[in-house]
């Protein structure tokens, strides 16, 4: 049987960092993992992910959120915004 899926937890990442990389101006977070493995995340993915965590955390009802990945026409773009989005469900 092939799980997909991965739970991390604090024991298993050796360091976070959070910077743009190099000639860039948006921020990247790299996980490296005590394996040796790295994730790295978009500022947008991470942006997201926050805004999905506050969202949960702040509020007096709310316990989930789902964000599903779409892509926009241009028209429902917002500009500067690229055309692949994670959107709340």
């Amino acid at each position: 049987m092939n799980n997909k899926q991965r739970t991390f937890t604090n024991a298993d990442i050796a360091e976070i960092t959070i910077a743009p990389p190099p000639g860039h101006l948006h921020l990247r977070t790299t996980i490296k993992l005590r394996s040796g493995e790295e994730i790295v995340l978009q500022e947008a993915t991470v942006a997201n992910l926050v805004r999905a965590y506050v969202g949960i955390k702040t509020h007096p009802q709310k316990t989930s959120c789902r964000i599903i990945g779409q892509e926009l026409t241009k028209d429902e773009m917002k500009k500067g915004f690229a055309p692949w989005q994670l959107l709340e469900d």
